[in-house]
C-alpha cells in the first residue's frame, strides 16, 4: 500500500526547502520544476550524507575572436589535450584547434577579431579530487548539450591537477541567433543538471544552495577586507548583504524540521532511518544548532527522546534481521 500523505508532505516541505523562491532562467523558464517525493528522498539523502557538491563557474567570456581562440588554446594546451564539439566531434592538434575556432568565425553571424560584447563565455564543471575524470567528462557532455543546445561548445577535460574538471566554451549566439545571458538562475540550474548526471554514472553529487546546507558566510569581497584591514569595517560587523541570511537559515531550519517529523511518522522502515540522518545533520550543522538551542526546552527534550526511540526501534529491527522471527 502506498503511503501517499508521507509523499505528499515531502513534496510539500521538499520544495520549499530545496527549491525556495521561484527564480527564473535567461530563458524565461523557471529552472528545476517541482520535486517528486522520490526526488526529495534522494536530495535530502545525499545532503544530509554531505555528498560533494559540484562547482560551476562562468570564469569569463571572449570579447571578440582573437579571444576565443586563445581560449581555446589555452584550455587545449596549445592542441596538446583534445577537444570536443556540441556534436561529439573531435580536435586534437593545433591546426584542429584552429580549424574549430574558425568554423565559429564563420557559422551564424560573423565574429569580428574584437568585439565591444561577449561573443562566448567560458564556464568550468568541477568535481573534488578523487571522482573519475572519464566520468567527469560524460556528465559535463551531458549537461552541455541539454542546458547549451543551439549553441556552438568547445570542451575540454582537465584531469593533470588535484580535481577533475572540464573547460566549456559556449558561443554566446544560438543558432536561432537568440543570446545566451547567464544568470544566478541558470548557474543554479547548471549545477542540478550535472550533478544529476553525475548520480546516473553512480557518483555522489549534490547542488544545494548553501543556506539549505547551514552555510550562511561567505568570504569576504576585497573591498571587505582592505576596509577591515584599515578599520574602517568592525571585524565582527555583518557586511549588508548577511542582512538576509538569519532569515533564510531560519526558513530553512524550519524547512528541515518538517521534513524530519514528515519521515519519523511514515511507516517505511528507510524513511525513518532518514529522520534520524536528518536529526543528526541539524544538530551537527553550526548554523541549524544554534537555531535548535532557540528552541522551546521542552521541543528540544521532544526531538532528543525522539531520535533515542528511534535508534532503539533500528536497533530491535535489526536484531530480528539476525535472529530471525521469535517463535
Amino acid at each position: 500500500m502506498i503511503d501517499t500523505s508521507t509523499d505528499r508532505l515531502l513534496e510539500e516541505w521538499g520544495n520549499r526547502l530545496l527549491r525556495g523562491r521561484r527564480h527564473f532562467a535567461s530563458d524565461g523558464l523557471p529552472i528545476g520544476g517541482r520535486l517528486g517525493a522520490g526526488t526529495v528522498r534522494r536530495e535530502v539523502r545525499a545532503i544530509v550524507r554531505r555528498a560533494p557538491q559540484v562547482m560551476v563557474k562562468v570564469t569569463g567570456g571572449g570579447r571578440g575572436m582573437r579571444a576565443i581562440k586563445a581560449h581555446m588554446a589555452y584550455i587545449s594546451k596549445r592542441g596538446n589535450l583534445e577537444a570536443e564539439d556540441q556534436e561529439g566531434n573531435r580536435y586534437k592538434g593545433r591546426e584542429a584547434i584552429g580549424q574549430l575556432a574558425r568554423e565559429w568565425r564563420h557559422a551564424g553571424t560573423h565574429i569580428p577579431q574584437k568585439s565591444n560584447r561577449r561573443e562566448a563565455f567560458n564556464i568550468i564543471l568541477s568535481m573534488p579530487r578523487g571522482t573519475e575524470p572519464i566520468v567527469v567528462r560524460a556528465a559535463a557532455r551531458e549537461m552541455v548539450r541539454d542546458q547549451f543546445k543551439g549553441h556552438r561548445v568547445a570542451m575540454v577535460l582537465h584531469e593533470h591537477q588535484e580535481n577533475p574538471h572540464v573547460h566549456v566554451v559556449v558561443r554566446a549566439e544560438r543558432d536561432d541567433g537568440r543570446r545566451l545571458n547567464p544568470r544566478k538562475a541558470d548557474l543554479y540550474r547548471w549545477r542540478e543538471r550535472f550533478a544529476a548526471a553525475l548520480r546516473s554514472y553512480g557518483i555522489e553529487a549534490a547542488a544545494t544552495r548553501q543556506v539549505v546546507r547551514g552555510i550562511d558566510r561567505r568570504p569576504d569581497r576585497l573591498w571587505e577586507t582592505a576596509a577591515r584591514s584599515a578599520g574602517r569595517l568592525d571585524r565582527e560587523q555583518a557586511p549588508r548583504s548577511w542582512q538576509g541570511a538569519g532569515r533564510a537559515r531560519s526558513e530553512a531550519f524550519q524547512n528541515w524540521r518538517q521534513l524530519e517529523q514528515a519521515f519519523s511518522k511514515s511507516p517505511d522502515p528507510k524513511d525513518r532511518e532518514l529522520a534520524d540522518e536528518v536529526r543528526r545533520f541539524i544538530v551537527e550543522t553550526p548554523a541549524f544548532a544554534r537555531e535548535v538551542k532557540r528552541m522551546p526546552e521542552r521541543q528540544q527534550l521532544q526531538m532528543r527522546k525522539q531520535r533515542e526511540v528511534e535508534r532503539e526501534q533500528r536497533g530491535y529491527e535489526r536484531g530480528r534481521e539476525i535472529t530471525g522471527p521469535e517463535r
